[in-house]
């Protein structure tokens, strides 16, 4: 695919350097002149503390600018320098990195995956095989949308990346291989351990001198340093009971995470809109550095997998194409190439978009967990450049979406109903469940109820709420960090409990859940204690 690219003035353009080929401030669109406005309306909108936004145009900075609060305990401000989760706008760097280290190596796309990392194995094996280079990028690997993330989140997760690269043989295909688009993030961490395999150095090392130096970006892939930590934004979540709340297992402490490579390189707007420059710039650095070639970008950028389009993205946008390419996604805006992507993690949430034949870029960091923010605001921001006489209040629309949304999914969400009691004694379903690649779940007896831990995953405790028969629902204590779920006991024919599984507490039946791929079996359950 050919994407439509403007002429630049000058490829060594410095960074926030007005230029002549720049715009001026008398031909912003005028409705950029509102966005001061129309942010503070998201944010309280849709319960978001802050939010860091930058435009640029031709090499000119148009606007930088924090709103709301990066810590509402202590009323710190947000500014365009604060630090941020890029979540999943992470992807674009990993495959950056990837491609650098395919052709510093002498390798191609087509390379296999085992030829650089042996111990990586799919359920399959045809597929172990014939998996490249490519193929982690494309999210068409044939695991349902989201497999793996289990071992992610919620953070802190106890799988190391070792852990999750051999984890990999457990996951059960949804489709073929190369057949549909599935997201997936264990695909992009797995990349990243072949760009630290390549150049016998950690990921975070590779990304910051290969990517951050040359850009003189001050973000991070890895451990922060202690001068950073002091411009972090928290990160919230909001419900109505509640009201805004802190999400203390996703703030930025300084330590790296194990899924950095697929969404948790931490960034501020400011140094986004560098890496975005660069895009723009076919690849060269503020400095004249050639960070990546043309015909890097081109491969990084091009379609590789088809993406479905919504009735909302012919009738806001006029799309008639949207398609994955390597870390961004790809649509039509009116008729305009618009690079992009998103990023979602408790508490976070990006925004990042170039519309190439504007010479235009947008980054948005916020620290809330509502999408309506970033939506909006993006919304606001490209018909100022694409269509500047569709002056929608674009808050209102996502409102009125979500709103619909809300009531279809009301109207199908049936609440399952139990008899509240189950068949045995509840001492008899205690004891320890292993699973081959998940671990243990340690489920205990305390003051008349049951408890259940993870051994793997510290955030996940709970307890266990008699549904029926040998099924109870496990009410997680953080009910931020893991939904309500099933959890079924096997019982033998001496009624003893064997295993138990798990299934979101859903009266849906349905395969493709983070679950499907678990079975723990019952440890030592001849030796039930308390």
């Amino acid at each position: 695919m050919v994407l439509r690219r403007v002429a630049q003035c000058a490829l060594g353009l410095s960074f926030i350097t007005v230029t002549a080929c720049a715009a001026t401030n008398a031909s912003q669109p005028p409705s950029l002149k509102q966005l001061d406005t129309v942010i503070d309306n998201a944010l309280e909108t849709f319960h978001t503390p802050g939010m860091s936004v930058g435009v640029i145009q031709h090499g000119e900075v148009l606007y930088a600018k924090g709103r709301g609060f990066r810590n509402l305990e202590n009323r710190q401000p947000v500014t365009a320098d604060t630090l941020f989760r890029l979540a999943s706008t992470s992807k674009a760097f990993t495959a950056a990195a990837l491609a650098i280290a395919i052709e510093e190596n002498g390798l191609t796309w087509q390379t296999r995956v085992t030829d650089i990392l042996p111990e990586f194995q799919m359920q399959d094996p045809w597929v172990t095989r014939e998996f490249t280079l490519l193929d982690l990028l494309t999210h068409r690997s044939g695991l349902a949308s989201g497999a793996g993330d289990s071992m992610l989140w919620p953070e802190p997760s106890g799988f190391t990346r070792t852990d999750i690269i051999h984890n990999l043989r457990f996951l059960t295909p949804a489709s073929s291989f190369r057949s549909e688009y599935a997201y997936s993030n264990v695909m992009y961490i797995t990349a990243g351990e072949v760009i630290a395999r390549l150049y016998k150095k950690p990921y975070a090392d590779v990304i910051s001198e290969k990517l951050f130096t040359p850009l003189n970006m001050q973000c991070f892939a890895g451990d922060l340093s202690d001068a950073a930590l002091n411009n972090v934004a928290m990160s919230y979540g909001h419900n109505d009971q509640r009201g805004i709340y802190a999400i203390p297992r996703n703030s930025i402490e300084g330590r790296e995470l194990v899924s950095a490579a697929a969404g948790g390189i931490v960034c501020s707007a400011t140094d986004m809109l560098k890496w975005l420059q660069m895009w723009l710039n076919k690849g060269i650095a503020a400095n004249g550095a050639q960070v990546l070639s043309e015909a890097q970008i081109t491969t990084l950028q091009r379609a590789y997998t088809v993406l479905s389009v919504t009735d909302t993205d012919e009738e806001w946008d006029g799309t008639l194409f949207k398609s994955y390419a390597l870390g961004w996604r790809l649509s039509d805006v009116h008729g305009n190439m618009v690079i992009s992507h998103t990023g979602t993690l408790s508490g976070y949430q990006a925004y990042v978009a170039m519309v190439p034949n504007k010479d235009l870029a947008i980054v948005i960091l916020n620290n809330g967990s509502d999408y309506g923010a970033r939506g909006s605001v993006m919304q606001h921001i490209l018909k100022a450049f694409i269509s500047p006489a569709d002056q929608q209040d674009w808050v209102q629309n996502y409102v009125d979406y979500q709103a619909k949304r809300e009531q279809r999914y009301l109207a199908s969400n049936i609440i399952p109903v139990g008899t509240g009691e189950v068949i045995l004694d509840p001492i008899a379903y205690t004891g320890r469940f292993i699973d081959q690649w998940f671990g243990a779940l340690t489920i205990t007896q305390s003051n008349n109820s049951l408890r259940i831990v993870s051994e793997k995953m510290p955030m996940l405790t709970g307890t266990l709420e008699p549904f029926s028969d040998h099924t109870f629902v496990i009410r997680w204590d953080n009910q931020n960090a893991a939904s309500d779920a099933f959890i079924h006991f096997d019982v033998n024919t001496q009624r003893k409990v064997t295993g138990l599984s798990l299934y979101p507490f859903t009266n849906k039946v349905t395969d493709d859940h983070e679950y499907r791929d678990m079975y723990f079996y019952a440890v030592n359950s001849e030796n039930k204690s308390e």
